[in-house]
């Protein structure tokens, strides 16, 4: 191997590294002290990390199953958080209850913040599927604006159609056969 390609073995997997603490709910800050780098690399790795990962659809992919079991070992700490708060409610230990529900509030919180975080490629993912489907639809709007341009015998109904759908400020001129 060359020098290059182990240094950008290296890279990858430093940045594989940063991404789990993230995928976790750790926050930049975080994650540069448990991993002992500077912030400023784990936020420009993490900023890496989402530019590959909204520009491939196997990452987006892999990046649900991550999210899906994160969300069920989420579910299964507070379940065991929860357990605590029972056997503390038994046992009237007031301090482990206390302590258990402050758990269940910590994994929630971070939970959601992993969900939110997530939730960033979902818009993602809406928002280009949204530019595709206006494509398709003007597409298909100038093939109907073609279509009654030529078929004088189909154009009035062309074209009162399209106005009934045209979004606010669009102006579909309906041409009357006028001879």
């Amino acid at each position: 191997m060359t020098n290059t390609e182990v240094e950008l073995i290296n890279h990858l997997d430093e940045v594989n590294r940063v991404v789990e603490e993230y995928l976790k709910g750790n926050d930049a800050t975080r994650i540069s002290k448990d991993l002992g780098m500077p912030r400023t690399r784990v936020v420009a790795h993490l900023d890496e990390w989402k530019r590959m990962a909204s520009d491939n659809s196997a990452i987006r992919a892999r990046a649900k199953e991550a999210l899906a079991g994160a969300d069920a070992h989420y579910n299964k700490l507070i379940t065991k958080a929860y357990e605590v708060i029972e056997d503390a409610t038994t046992t009237a230990n007031l301090n482990a209850k206390t302590a258990g529900i402050k758990l269940v509030m910590d994994i929630e919180s971070k939970r959601i913040d992993m969900l939110q975080k997530a939730g960033l490629l979902e818009n993602k993912e809406l928002a280009e599927e949204m530019v595709e489907i206006e494509k398709r639809q003007e597409v298909l709007v100038n093939i109907l604006k073609d279509i009654a341009s030529s078929h004088p015998e189909v154009r009035d109904l062309i074209m009162q159609r399209l106005s009934s759908i045209a979004r606010e400020g669009e102006v579909i001129t309906v041409v009357h056969d006028v001879q």
